[in-house]
């Protein structure tokens, strides 16, 4: 099939060159003229998702994939449109459909006949059939349902691992009408393959869940039930934490039982998903009490560290801390929402000197980020571990000298690795 993939972004990049892996002559749009011609290279634009490198210059050079920033040479020949532009949330946790309207509208000037349209982007309940398509119809001068089909089919992935999760989770449609829907089970059938999933009780493949909305809401529970489960650990850590008992031990035990299931509590919880999508949900359901209580739980989780830090340490007023990681989380340079932020803003606030060390990220970098760089082997006050990458759990006193106290937000560490400094862990007894 010709397929056009609307934003070549962390998502969408290795979605075309799936795409195009399986024989599909695919065209990628994106506003960004960098990363086209870099695409159009056969050049990732952005490091550290697997495999990507080696797959998009193999497409490239079989002339499978191309990249434009033109909607009129990418969309009018396409027979499956596939959009994956971000939807960001404002400061009030209001979606901020800006990018995706102007994407559907772009899209609509140039929509064609046949056209089976596939929305991939996270959105609230009922934005498919409810703000889109009608502007699609309106721009296009077409009718969905009988000259072009609009589906609703979210991405489920991570990136750094795209194509290890595009296998081994179930692809959930939910289309507009019921021809929509059997052309996008037939379209991501040929497009992606599956692990073999017996635990499922549809086993894994394409999943159908009957209506746009049911899909949309697909993905904002499960991503919900996340944010609210760790929200519960939190919550665990906290009173464990008062009470002289170790968290972990008490998860550990409980999820012994086969029905129990809690998450690891942490300093912060980032990234594009979890901290995203229950606001979404949200904004479809204010009253539900349970996902605000757990995002308001979650979103002060930063704040207690940084009172664990002072309890060990004292008057936080003038001493240097190292925060240990700005990603979000180990092994994955990005920074969406990520605790180093609040972390940094409440060391601030507090009159400490925060300093951010990262082992993805340059100096130069950081310094972009609005955060001052710190390098392993100057010397500080205290440290907090915000990310878990796989470096910080050999890290110790010989890196960070003159540290007298430690938070690890993460337990990465342990307390014989910072001899003399009070070692403090989220949810646990003070060692």
């Amino acid at each position: 099939m010709r397929v056009a993939v609307i934003a070549l972004g962390k998502i969408g990049l290795p979605l075309a060159v799936q795409f195009a892996s399986k024989g599909h002559e695919v065209v990628g749009v994106d506003v960004d003229d960098r990363a086209v011609e870099l695409v159009g290279r056969g050049v990732e634009p952005f490091p550290g998702e697997h495999l990507l490198q080696e797959r998009l210059a193999e497409v490239v050079a079989a002339g499978r994939l191309r990249a434009t920033t033109d909607y009129a040479d990418a969309v009018p020949g396409a027979e499956v449109v596939v959009v994956v532009v971000p939807l960001f949330v404002d400061a009030d946790a209001k979606p901020d459909f800006g990018w995706m309207d102007q994407a559907t509208r772009s899209l609509g000037e140039h929509l064609a006949p046949g056209t089976l349209v596939s929305y991939e982007t996270t959105l609230p309940v009922g934005t498919v059939r409810g703000r889109f398509a009608p502007v699609l119809e309106e721009l296009s001068g077409l009718a969905e349902g009988r000259d072009f089909h609009v589906v609703f089919s979210p991405e489920r992935v991570l990136t750094g691992r795209v194509f290890a999760d595009l296998r081994a989770y179930p692809k959930l449609i939910g289309g507009l009408s019921e021809t929509g829907a059997a052309r996008a089970a037939a379209f991501y059938e040929s497009a992606l393959d599956f692990d073999p999933r017996p635990d499922l009780p549809r086993g894994n493949g394409v999943w159908d869940l009957g209506s746009a909305e049911a899909a949309e809401f697909a993905k904002l529970a499960e991503t919900t039930y996340r944010d609210v489960n760790i929200g519960l650990a939190n919550q665990f850590a906290r009173f464990a934490g008062t009470a002289g008992i170790d968290v972990r031990q008490v998860i550990e035990a409980s999820n012994s039982q086969p029905y129990s299931h809690i998450h690891q509590p942490g300093i912060a919880v980032g990234g594009h998903c979890i901290p995203v999508y229950p606001r979404l949900y949200l904004w479809n359901d204010p009253d539900a009490t349970v996902v605000r209580a757990a995002r308001e739980a979650n979103a002060a989780m930063p704040a207690h560290a940084i009172d664990l830090l002072e309890d060990a340490y004292g008057d936080l007023g003038g001493a240097t801390v190292v925060v240990l990681g700005a990603a979000y989380r180990g092994g994955v340079k990005e920074t969406a929402f990520s605790g180093v932020f609040p972390v940094v803003q409440e060391l601030q606030r507090r009159g400490a000197r925060a300093v951010v060390h990262d082992p993805m990220y340059s100096a130069e970098e950081l310094r972009a980020l609005g955060l001052e760089p710190h390098e392993l082997g100057e010397s500080a006050d205290a440290v907090v571990v915000q990310a878990d990458h796989a470096e910080y759990r050999a890290l110790g006193s010989d890196d960070v000298p003159g540290v007298r106290a430690v938070v690890d937000g993460r337990r990465v560490s342990r307390a014989d690795a910072w001899p003399g400094a009070r070692y403090r862990v989220i949810g646990a007894p003070a060692a």
